[in-house]
């Protein structure tokens, strides 16, 4: 219940829960009245969970569902566990004819074999799917992005769906602006990384981009991986943001002390970005990424 209440207030939707009432068909009906007195239009009844299915629970949420006659029932299942999740989602649907699948933990694509099994078993669609404990790590499934990702064709209309949801178009045009005066400086880049983690979880965002998803999926990767980075960045001074050539041996020394890393970490992100802005530099004289791309490439 404290978990809920504090995604309730992160998302600024209420929770309604009686802590020692035990009778979870009296709290659910509570609740449904709390609805309707206070004008909400929607309310959704978190049942309690089980690692594996007892029949108390079972006559617990049947009674639920009988009493409340909700207008869907969706089954919340973890991916992770494979054929028991499988074996929970028919015990379920025998009994209580949900409407619908949510499959969290879907976070590596080797699990899809989890989605196509319960879709086949209890032949209901699976409506959402969740990579993260975030609220922004819950999707809507579609299941021929599902079926691109397996295969290792990728996922770029999702990823693309995730970038115009996230990036804010003012910032968007500042940055473009700054680009083409060639003046795309470290604070520019620390924003843009900011951005990126808004979208969601960094090796899920990569396993989108067609061919990346087969050759990341035994590499651990991580949003930490991204700290390193912004260390650095945020140690340095203003100046030295917008000016990285200034930076000489004694700098870069502080840098690295003042972030924990190394000087050749420094060394690395300071050659990074300086491709970076020799690209950016480039499309700006040639007039197009394609060609500006053609001629270059970033990972030697």
């Amino acid at each position: 219940i404290d978990q809920l209440k504090v995604l309730g207030e992160q998302i600024d939707v209420d929770v309604y829960a009686e802590p020692d009432n035990k009778d979870a068909l009296k709290i659910a009906k509570n609740a449904l009245k709390y609805a309707k007195d206070n004008n909400k239009k929607t309310i959704i009844v978190d049942t309690a969970g089980r690692l594996a299915v007892d029949e108390q629970m079972m006559n617990e949420i049947e009674g639920l569902k009988k009493g409340l006659n909700p207008a869907e029932t969706l089954f919340v299942v973890d991916s992770m566990t494979g054929q028991d999740a499988v074996n929970t989602a028919k015990t379920f649907n025998d009994r209580l004819d949900f409407n619908g699948v949510v499959l969290t933990k879907l976070d590596g694509d080797t699990r899809g074999g989890a989605a196509l099994t319960i879709r086949k078993v209890v032949d209901k669609p699976i409506k959402f799917i969740s990579s993260g404990e975030k609220m922004d790590a819950l999707d809507v499934f579609h299941p021929d992005r599902m079926a691109n990702r397996i295969l290792g064709m990728g996922d770029v209309v999702s990823l693309v769906e995730k970038a115009q949801n996230t990036f804010d178009e003012e910032e968007a045009k500042r940055i473009q602006k700054k680009i083409r005066k060639n003046q795309f400086g470290f604070d520019d880049f620390l924003s843009q990384l900011e951005q990126i983690k808004k979208m969601g979880n960094l090796k899920d965002l990569m396993g989108m981009i067609p061919g990346v998803g087969k050759a990341i999926k035994d590499i651990d990767i991580d949003d930490d991986s991204l700290k390193p980075i912004e260390a650095i960045i945020k140690s340095m001074t203003m100046k030295e943001r917008e000016e990285p050539d200034i930076l000489n041996g004694s700098r870069k020394q502080r840098i690295a002390t003042g972030s924990g890393t190394s000087i050749q970490e420094v060394n690395q992100l300071l050659k990074q970005f300086d491709q970076m802005r020799k690209m950016m530099k480039t499309m700006n004289k040639m007039g197009g990424a394609k060609r500006a791309l053609s001629g270059m490439n970033m990972f030697k």
